[in-house]
């Protein structure tokens, strides 16, 4: 039988015999802790006499019925699909099978609480994971009801998409519990990957709000009991209100669903996922300890993309999954706007830039890039397309439709699809159709340059002044890389800044339309030339932009004196793209950041240049300038938080920065004060998790080693502690200790996922990269057996978290090279990986010789 990578022909061929009815799923999850029951009934009409298959990754099939007919599952299931034959106009089908429970974050995930021993199971769908839990025809198209029946511990929560219902008593397990069965109701008609189960003894707070149609909504927001004492459920809900008034009135649709649970949960592989009714959250979203401001921005603007999709994704879905961009971006899209008009968050726009524009570009200028609307053959198609192109590019080039078409007619024509295609599933034409209808533009054209092609233009101004200092040509000049020649039209505007008492602030603004490889400026004519020409000021374009020579000079001597934020991260954003482009010396970025960090203001553009300039010391500097650049990095973190406003972000986000490269600086001492309390920095509280970051550092500096983890570990027995001591362990700069961290990853399979993420982590954590030399042949030697042996979100953890990128070295490039010569019938995700960490390695070795000749 086929395998479990279903195609989209096969879809196709599938969705033109079947319409689905509705499923009843009834599971039992007392059985003990490997698997679970799951009974699965679906009705469904067919076309006669046709034969078609269900999806169902199975420990066990005990039966299958089909119309009153026993079939024998050794005949047909092969743990991963049950063959269907003979089908009639009308089917019952009945499949009584075990699920086994997954460690990995996929399908039904089981995570037992190292601080009180307690069980809490999640599920997580996307994409092709539902069938872990039923027997379920596994693609976006065939929609259908849904009604759970969950038997569980009585003491437990239990959630689904919708209301949950009083349990009724069940009787005792085998181990003694006293069991409680809870039958939920139908759901409306949706797909399955955004059903769910969230079972276990969650604590939980409730509130309500009142939906523009009058119906009240009950929320509901969950945590484990361990966690529940840092649960802020009150902003969390003042959040979601504030989410449900902007989106409700811009749509002018109401919520579709009766009710909205939002749960915190465990080993959590995404920021979060749309379950209908009943999203998932990462526990990174629960703070136990002090977060950047940029963390708290990021949990709401997660909150807001998750809302989102209960219009666009669940109420609207799409009908392949090559539109999985136009869900994710929209969401992107419009939990920005929202964070930005609807919150207190009012720059959420420059965090747009710093951070989602950031990972777009750099995406897209990868050999793996693809068009927006990629082609999606397969299920393989889609999980390696959960990138930046399907989600921050998307959302970007959202952005500037909205400019293009008016956000107004953008909202207006968003409304109209959602009540024309309402439980239905669409294409990009529809929602394009709709827009043209309330825009009064041909989006036609639009579609085919920005959708349906790769790659990223770069503009930059071109002008003449005469002596007086008047501008007398104007023009926007556009490129494109010589891979991707599409020159696209643009909606953007330019901003004019002058130095006015110390500040560069905008003095005059221009938006226009800018199409072609030159575009003139008539308006700007006659004007005098500013300090600081700014092209693509507010961000509304997506395109690389660079500053004339003279604007470029005022930019980085008074990069701190710009007073709009966003101004100040496009020109952030702009040097640090001359940097990876090789254009720029990577110790020039290391001066501007140093330089000009101390007056940022923005929390996730502090966040984003700090990382940069780790980056830049430790892979873009020449060789030979490398252990200089480090120290000299960590050594100015360090000075910045000492100067740092006590208590402040900027200050504890210093301390972090220099927590991350200490060992590379000369102030061990300092560090190890700093962690031991005798060195104290005003309205700096070294809490839990700093306090695991000051360890790893001291770990990975050599100042540490088991015997201080274990007894940090002994103090914070949780999950979170279990991670950090992962981590630690693996960042121990010795051989033996990169030879542990290796086999518990690669000759094991027993890490859970979020163990292997933090693993590979401290594996990388190398200031002598020397220590990981050896491991390079060995990488590529296991990488395939890995692929083929583990879960899709293990391997993938394994493959792109273990290369040693750190190296950044010719001879990383040269076995990277061999390896993909070797083996052009690799699975195309896994080549993929490996396609994108070499140019990685290849960018590095361009901004490497850049810098060496400065």
């Amino acid at each position: 039988m086929p395998g479990d990578n279903l195609t989209r022909s096969e879809a196709e061929e599938r969705a033109a015999l079947v319409t689905v009815h509705d499923y009843d799923v009834v599971l039992d999850v007392t059985k003990g802790p490997d698997v679970f029951r799951s009974t699965t009934t679906v009705r469904f009409a067919a076309t006669a006499g046709a034969s078609t298959f269900i999806d169902a990754i199975t420990a066990a099939v005990h039966s299958v019925t089909l119309n009153g007919v026993a079939l024998d599952p050794a005949e047909v299931s092969d743990g991963v699909r049950i063959a269907l034959p003979n089908l009639q106009d009308e089917n019952v089908l009945v499949v009584d099978a075990d699920g086994r429970y997954m460690h990995t974050g996929e399908g039904l995930h089981r995570f037992e609480d190292p601080a009180d021993g307690e069980v809490y199971l999640y599920t997580q769908f996307e994409v092709p994971d539902s069938r872990r839990m039923f027997a379920v025809f596994e693609q976006p198209d065939l929609k259908a009801a849904f009604r759970f029946t969950v038997t569980a511990p009585a003491h437990w929560q239990v959630v689904s998409n919708q209301p949950t219902p009083e349990p009724v008593a069940a009787g005792t397990s085998a181990d003694g519990q006293e069991r409680a069965t809870w039958p939920f109701g139908p759901t409306p008609r949706i797909s399955s990957y955004i059903t769910a189960l969230i079972a276990g003894p969650y604590d939980v707070v409730r509130d309500e709000l009142t939906s523009s149609d009058g119906r009240v909504i009950p929320l509901g927001v969950f945590s484990r009991k361990s966690l529940s004492q840092y649960l802020d459920a009150d902003y969390i809900f003042e959040k979601t209100k504030q989410g449900f008034e902007y989106f409700e009135r811009k749509f002018g649709v109401a919520y579709p669903f009766d009710k909205y649970d939002q749960l915190f949960v465990p080993e959590y592989n995404a920021g979060a996922m749309e379950n209908a009714g009943a999203v998932t959250f990462t526990e990174v979203y629960v703070f136990r300890s002090k977060v950047t401001d940029a963390i708290k921005e990021r949990r709401v603007v997660t909150i807001l993309h998750e809302l989102a999709h209960m219009w666009f994704g669940d109420l609207v879905t799409m009908k392949w999954w090559n539109d999985l961009w136009l869900n994710e971006s929209f969401a992107e899209w419009a939990s920005t706007i929202a964070t930005a008009e609807a919150t207190e968050w009012v720059n959420a726009w420059t965090t747009f830039n710093s951070m989602e524009k950031t990972w777009a570009y750099r995406q897209d200028q990868l050999p793996s890039t693809h068009p927006i609307s990629a082609t999606i053959n397969d299920l393989e198609d889609v999980l390696v397309n959960f990138d930046g192109i399907t989600y921050a590019k998307g959302g970007s080039v959202l952005k500037q439709l909205a400019a293009w078409v008016g956000v107004d007619a953008f909202f207006t024509g968003v409304g109209a699809y959602f009540r024309k295609h309402a439980w239905g599933n669409t294409t990009l034409a529809d929602l394009l159709a709709e827009l043209e209808v309330a825009s009064g533009r041909d989006l036609s054209g639009w579609s085919d340059v920005w959708l349906e092609t790769a790659g990223v233009n770069t503009l930059r101004p071109e002008l003449e002044v005469d002596e007086a200092g008047t501008i007398t040509s104007f023009a926007v000049l556009q490129s494109a890389p010589a891979d991707y020649p599409t020159i696209r039209p643009h909606r953007l505007a330019i901003g004019f800044y002058q130095l006015r008492d110390g500040k560069l602030v905008r003095e005059h603004r221009v938006e226009l339309d800018v199409d072609g490889e030159r575009t003139e400026v008539a308006e700007l004519v006659g004007l005098a030339r500013p300090d600081l020409i700014l092209v693509n000021d507010d961000d509304l374009a997506y395109a690389k932009i660079r500053l004339d020579e003279a604007s470029q000079q005022v930019a980085i001597a008074n990069l701190s004196a710009i007073e709009d934020p966003l101004a100040r991260a496009l020109v952030w954003s702009s040097v640090w793209d001359a940097t990876r482009d090789g254009e720029t010396p990577a110790s020039d970025w290391l001066d501007l950041v140093l330089g000009n960090i101390a007056s940022e203001t923005e929390s996730t553009t502090l966040r984003i240049v700090l990382a940069n300039a780790i980056l830049a010391a430790s892979s873009y500097v020449a060789p030979a300038e490398r252990a200089e650049s480090r120290r000299r990095l960590a050594d100015g973190f360090w000075a910045l938080a000492q100067a740092a406003a006590a208590g402040s972000d900027a200050q504890f986000q210093f301390v972090k920065s220099f927590a991350a490269i200490a060992e590379a600086g000369t102030n061990i001492d300092a560090l190890a004060g700093l962690a031991a309390g005798s060195i104290a920095l005003d309205g700096l509280e070294i809490d839990t998790d700093l306090g695991w970051e000051l360890a790893r550092a001291l770990v990975a500096a050599g100042r540490a080693g088991d015997a201080e983890i274990d007894a940090r570990l002994a103090d914070d027995n949780t999950a979170t502690g279990r991670e950090a001591a992962a981590h630690a362990r693996a960042a121990i700069p010795t051989a033996a200790a990169k030879e542990r961290a290796w086999a518990s990853l690669v000759d094991s399979d027993t890490a859970s996922n979020s163990v292997v993420r933090e693993t590979a982590a401290g594996f990388l954590r190398a200031d002598d990269t020397a220590l990981l030399a050896p491991f390079v042949d060995r990488y590529f030697g296991v990488i395939e057996r890995i692929w083929a042996e583990r879960s899709y979100a293990i391997a993938e953890k394994i493959v792109d978290l273990l290369y040693p990128a750190p190296l950044a070295n010719a001879d990383l490039a040269a076995a990277s090279r061999a390896w993909l010569d070797a083996h052009a019938d690799a699975a195309p995700a896994l080549r993929r990986l490996i396609v994108e960490h070499l140019a990685g390695v290849e960018r590095a070795l361009t901004a490497q010789e850049r810098d060496a000749q400065a």
